[in-house]
């Protein structure tokens, strides 16, 4: 697992405290991806009800509050499959 897959798990398990109600997959491109579900947040790659793919360094500016996640989606720097209305949710988590 990337040191950036470890440390996204850790700030994104601090942030999602009480779980997430429904699955979302991160794909971090060259890196791997993320499971966030209402078990917490993992190291995986399973089915999701959303799937966002960012690259390594835009997701690591929408971690770290320096990139909102909708003006990523917008711009094209992060794109979304699947429910929108989860990836909604999933963005106020990130902001």
């Amino acid at each position: 697992m990337s040191d950036l897959i470890e440390k996204a798990v850790s700030a994104l398990s601090e942030r999602l405290d009480g779980g997430f109600a429904g699955s979302a997959k991160f794909i971090i491109n060259g890196e791997g991806a993320i499971m966030i579900d209402g078990g917490g947040v993992r190291a995986g790659d399973e089915d999701a009800d959303v799937t966002l793919s960012a690259d390594a360094d835009v997701f690591q500016a929408i971690l770290e509050g320096e990139t909102n996640p909708t003006a990523a989606f917008m711009t094209g720097q992060l794109t979304v499959d699947g429910d929108m209305g989860m990836a909604m949710q999933l963005g106020n988590v990130l902001s």
